[in-house]
C-alpha cells in the first residue's frame, strides 16, 4: 500500500517515494529484493557483471526473488562513447530480461533514447546538477534524479547542495524528478515532495542494510561513521568522489595537492575499483574510495531493510504532522 501519492509511487507501485541507488559492487538481487521488499524500487549495477551471460543470471536470481515487485538496471555509461561501451546490450538485455526501468548516468544518453523507447523502458536518467537535468528532459528521459554536493559517489563539478538542487529542479523543471544527496531522514522526503520532487533517492543510509553483502565490519564501520568522516579527492581529474575518509584519501589528497597536474593513471593504483571490492569483502575499510555520503550522521545500527524503511515511514508521518500543526487556524478554517 502506498503511503505517499506521487509520480514515482504511482507508476511503480511503491510504499515510499524512495529509489534504492545502484552501489556497485553491493547492488546485487538481495539488495534489490531488500528493497522491493520494503517498498522502494532498487537497481541492480550492470557494471558490476561485466559478462553478458552473469548479467542475465542476476537479473534473473533478482526477478524471483522480488517476487513480481519492480526493480530496474542500473547503466553507468562512460562520460565518452568509447569502443567496448556495453550500453545497448546492456538495455536489449534488460528488456530481454523483463526489466522495464533502467537508471542511466554518466553522460547524455540521447544517443540511446530511440533503442531505449523502442525496448519499452522507462528511463530515469541521474545527473549531478539541475542544468544537466534540464537538458536530459530535452531529450525525452522519463525521470531525472538530481544528487547534490553531499552524495556519496560522483556530485560532479558543480557542488549545489540538495536543498538548492530540489527548489530549482521545481521551478525549472516540468518532468518527474528525484533528489538525492545526503537523504537518510524521512523528514527530507517530505521536504523533497513540498519542493515538488516526486522521490527521493538513498545510497549511503542503506549501506548498513543487514542484506547487503558486504562484511559485517564493515557495515558497522558505516554505521560508527559521522557526516564529518567523508573526503573529497579526484577533483583535480574532474572525477570528484566523496568517500569514507581513510589512508587511501589521506594519500590521494596529498598526491593531488603536491601535484596539480596528477593523472588518472598516476592515481590508479590507489583508487581502483578492485581494492574499494576488497574492502567490503575483508572489512578494513583502511584502504579503497569507498563511496559515502553526508547521510553517514543518519546511519547508526546494522538492520534489516525492512526495519530501515519502517522507520522512514515513522519519520514521514512525523514529518507531516508538523506540517498539519503549522498550518494557520484561519487557513485551516478555510
Amino acid at each position: 500500500m502506498t503511503i505517499l501519492n506521487t509520480e514515482l509511487t504511482r507508476r511503480f507501485g511503491l510504499r515510499l517515494p524512495v529509489l534504492a541507488g545502484g552501489l556497485m559492487w553491493l547492488a546485487d538481487a538481495d539488495y534489490v529484493a531488500a528493497a522491493a521488499h520494503a517498498g522502494a524500487l532498487g537497481f541492480l549495477t550492470a557494471a558490476s557483471f561485466p559478462e553478458d551471460d552473469a548479467l542475465r543470471a542476476e537479473i534473473a536470481r533478482a526477478r524471483a526473488l522480488c517476487g513480481g515487485k519492480p526493480f530496474g538496471v542500473n547503466v553507468s555509461m562512460l562520460p565518452k562513447l568509447v569502443p567496448g561501451d556495453r550500453a545497448e546490450a546492456v538495455f536489449r538485455i534488460s528488456a530481454e530480461e523483463g526489466v522495464t526501468v533502467v537508471e542511466t548516468s554518466g553522460r547524455n544518453p540521447e544517443p540511446y533514447m530511440p533503442l531505449i523507447r523502442e525496448l519499452g523502458l522507462v528511463v530515469i536518467h541521474k545527473v549531478p546538477a539541475v542544468r544537466y537535468a534540464i537538458k536530459a528532459q530535452s531529450v525525452g528521459v522519463d525521470m531525472v534524479t538530481i544528487v547534490g554536493a553531499e552524495c556519496g559517489g560522483h556530485p560532479g563539478m558543480d557542488m549545489v547542495g540538495s536543498f538548492v538542487n530540489a527548489a530549482m529542479a521545481g521551478r525549472d523543471l516540468d518532468i518527474p524528478f528525484i533528489i538525492g544527496g545526503g537523504v537518510g531522514h524521512g523528514s527530507q522526503i517530505v521536504a523533497a515532495l513540498a519542493m515538488g520532487a516526486s522521490g527521493v533517492v538513498m545510497g549511503t543510509r542503506l549501506l548498513v542494510a543487514e542484506e547487503l553483502n558486504a562484511h559485517q565490519d564493515y557495515k558497522r564501520a558505516i554505521a560508527e561513521a559521522s557526516e564529518r568522516d567523508t573526503a573529497l579527492t579526484m577533483s583535480s581529474v574532474r572525477n570528484t568522489v566523496r568517500t569514507l575518509a581513510n589512508e587511501t584519501t589521506a594519500a590521494v589528497t596529498k598526491m593531488e595537492t603536491d601535484n596539480p597536474n596528477v593523472t588518472i593513471a598516476e592515481l590508479m593504483p590507489l583508487v581502483s575499483g578492485k581494492i574499494g571490492r576488497k574492502a567490503y569483502e575483508t572489512g578494513d575499510v583502511s584502504h579503497g574510495l569507498l563511496s559515502a555520503g553526508h547521510a553517514l550522521g543518519l546511519t547508526n545500527a546494522v538492520t534489516p531493510m525492512a526495519d530501515i524503511f519502517a522507520e522512514l515511514e515513522r519519520e514521514v508521518m512525523v514529518s507531516l504532522g508538523r506540517l498539519d500543526g503549522a498550518r494557520s487556524p484561519s487557513e485551516e478554517a478555510a
